[in-house]
């Protein structure tokens, strides 16, 4: 196919058809260990391949660098980053935004180092199962990024 249509429209179409499907609802995702998101690895890998037009055994790290793609638990985790940016900047719905406390909200009754960053609480949990809840995996992926990043004011510095 890709010899055929020629690499511009291989790159529209695998966009259309496979990445909007990997990329759809994939921050439910966030907590899932790599063994359970190694199949949608294998998807983008074998569109890179198809797209790059390079031996199936060859490496694919520089062709997911040309074509600007992150690999599925980066992209995973960006698109909860960006979630939560939209929390934070009061861009989002109300639902996302009750489910998420800020470390430095009045009613916690010990003042943390924390309070004075744009940290969030996360939630506490009885079990392992609980790490899937997006209330904990957004909260855990946007506390890990450094402080200058998460005070960005416009959403393209931010991406």
């Amino acid at each position: 196919m890709r010899r055929r249509v020629g690499k511009d429209i291989t790159i529209h179409l695998v966009l259309a058809v496979i990445m909007s499907r990997l990329d759809y609802c994939n921050s439910v995702l966030g907590a899932l260990p790599q063994l359970t998101l190694q199949p949608l690895q294998r998807v983008q890998n074998a569109a890179t391949w198809l797209i790059c037009d390079v031996p199936y055994h060859e490496h694919i790290t520089t062709n997911l660098h040309e074509l600007h793609w992150l690999p599925i638990r980066s992209r995973i985790e960006y698109k909860l980053c960006l979630t939560m940016y939209s929390v934070h900047n009061g861009c989002c719905s109300s639902y996302l935004s009750d489910m998420l406390q800020l470390a430095d909200t009045p009613s916690r009754s010990l003042r943390l180092r924390s309070a004075d960053s744009s940290s969030y609480v996360k939630p506490r949990l009885r079990t392992k199962f609980g790490e899937w809840a997006f209330s904990h995996s957004v909260s855990a992926a946007w506390n890990q990024l450094p402080e200058h990043t998460r005070q960005l004011s416009s959403l393209s510095f931010f991406k």
